[in-house]
């Protein structure tokens, strides 16, 4: 993090407990950015707190360490059972929880409690077992969460402290339901401590706070502007055909050592890990049909530099933090401006800089207007040159597609059907009606057939005409049934 982008509150004179100021010491931490400022006084004085601010910016660090004071402080509940954990902090997707979990590990390495994970698609015996055993804090994700409660794997009833981060993508991704379930199992709000970080505080973030929190302090770090200054941004406006050329030239001349490239649907993603890996660039897709083994691993390479390029949707915009992502494409425009933010929020983290590089194909120019009002600025435009356009290996189960007319489009829309647009991908739709052209031919139509009672016999080749079967079924049912 740059001397800009942090505060004058000092760690040491926040007078954590001496366990957990060694893990802050070790991670490199020693002053607050304006989020953690903001939040940290606030929480270790035992209140509630809402904390909105953008990606980047420290909530991770704010609530762990608030959550470490609070249970080194508090003597543990005397009623409590084995199984029962006494924090627990719910993430809306799994990549996310294995990060808080990650970073939990070092902040709270010599404090002695111990942590545990839930999350779906892997590892769910080892996961059982391990919170039967008892853990201290839980992270988790609430489809898997419910699923061990309802088991009476573990207990809430002894839980002091409660984190919920991302909550504006956990209404997004329909989980608020599950929230509230799980929360309405926990001790009451005054009898522990409450966190919610969102990057948005919407008026459906508020009610959640407000039900099931205890007069939570709001705070808000609002931005000067909507995109840092130290993203680079630019726009070319590629033909279809031009547009995986484009990418591929790109990605050769900059030679990117750290780089995520968004598409909107999840095939999209696939098929060009397909191209780009038919031309030579390590690159793997994310998306929520990948097995969770493959997805962790994933992560993992691209956070030590083994992978190269990583390929996702909007789903892999929000909450990671990966350090030194030096390029962020958007190889589709998206249709949320919101989406934009937080798709460049990946590069330029914590007073870095970066590039992030968008394709305004015939597809999704038209979301331009809508982004560039919601930044509040322009985004300059860059200017395409043949030296730019590599020339590419097309796979073979997309060179049909390529050669209809382009290569990895992918837009929805009102129809609710699916078709083949210019770029090859599915558009949501009627599909458009197709005609055959014929070849002029000397040869003459076969007669149409006629309508006479000679149809309704047998046909030459055995079989029966149009009418026949059907008049002969109609003279069996009129007739009389009579005993054989």
């Amino acid at each position: 993090m740059s001397d800009a982008h942090l505060t004058d509150v000092s760690f040491t004179n926040l007078h954590l407990p001496d366990t957990l100021a060694r893990g802050i010491a070790d991670a490199g931490f020693e002053r607050c950015t304006p989020i953690q400022a903001q939040t940290l006084p606030r929480a270790l004085a035992g209140m509630d707190v809402a904390g909105q601010a953008q990606t980047g910016t420290g909530k991770t660090a704010a609530f762990l360490v608030a959550m470490y004071a609070a249970l080194l402080r508090r003597e543990v509940p005397p009623t409590r059972r084995s199984n029962a954990p006494r924090a627990l902090i719910i993430a809306p997707t799994r990549e996310l929880a294995v990060q808080i979990h990650r970073d939990a590990e070092i902040l709270g390495q010599y404090t002695g409690l111990i942590l545990g994970l839930a999350f779906g698609g892997v590892d769910y015996e080892k996961q059982r077992r391990e919170l039967e055993a008892g853990v201290d804090i839980l992270i988790g994700t609430p489809g898997r969460l419910i699923d061990f409660y309802k088991q009476h794997v573990y207990d809430l009833r002894s839980v002091q402290a409660l984190v919920l981060d991302e909550a504006d993508r956990m209404f997004d991704l329909g989980f608020i339901a599950d929230i509230r379930y799980i929360m309405r199992r926990l001790p009451p709000p005054d009898e522990r401590l409450n966190m919610l970080f969102s990057a948005t505080l919407a008026q459906r973030v508020l009610e959640l706070a407000y039900e099931h929190m205890n007069d939570p302090e709001l705070v808000r770090i609002e931005p000067d502007k909507m995109t840092v200054d130290e993203v680079r941004q630019s726009i070319y406006f590629p033909s279809m055909d031009e547009k995986p050329r484009l990418l591929v030239g790109l990605l050769r001349s900059m030679d990117p050592h750290r780089t995520m490239v968004f598409v909107n649907t999840r095939r999209g993603a696939e098929e060009l890990e397909t191209l780009l890996r038919a031309n030579g660039i390590d690159a793997e897709a994310i998306s929520g049909d990948v097995p969770q083994r493959k997805r962790l691993r994933m992560l993992r390479d691209f956070h030590s530099g083994d992978l190269a390029v990583l390929i996702g949707t909007d789903v892999a915009s929000r909450g990671l933090h990966i350090p030194d992502v030096s390029h962020v494409f958007n190889y589709d425009l998206p249709q949320d401006p919101e989406d934009y933010v937080h798709r460049i929020g990946r590069t330029a983290r914590a007073g870095a800089d970066g590039d992030a590089i968008s394709l305004g194909c015939e597809d999704y120019a038209i979301s331009l207007p809508d982004i560039e009002g919601y930044i509040g600025r322009s985004i300059p435009r860059a200017a395409m040159t043949e030296s730019l356009l590599a020339e590419i290996v097309i796979p073979p189960r997309a060179r049909r597609r390529h050669e209809g007319g382009g290569f990895g489009a992918h837009r929805s829309g009102p129809g609710g059907g699916h078709r083949r647009g210019p770029g090859g991908g599915r558009r949501d739709g009627p599909p458009p009606r197709r005609t055959r052209r014929h070849e002029p031919s000397s040869e003459k139509p076969p007669p149409a057939p006629s309508a006479s009672p000679s149809n309704a016999g047998p046909t030459p080749d055995g079989g029966a005409g149009a009418e026949g079967p059907r008049r002969r079924r109609r003279r069996r049912r009129t007739g009389p049934r009579t005993e054989a």
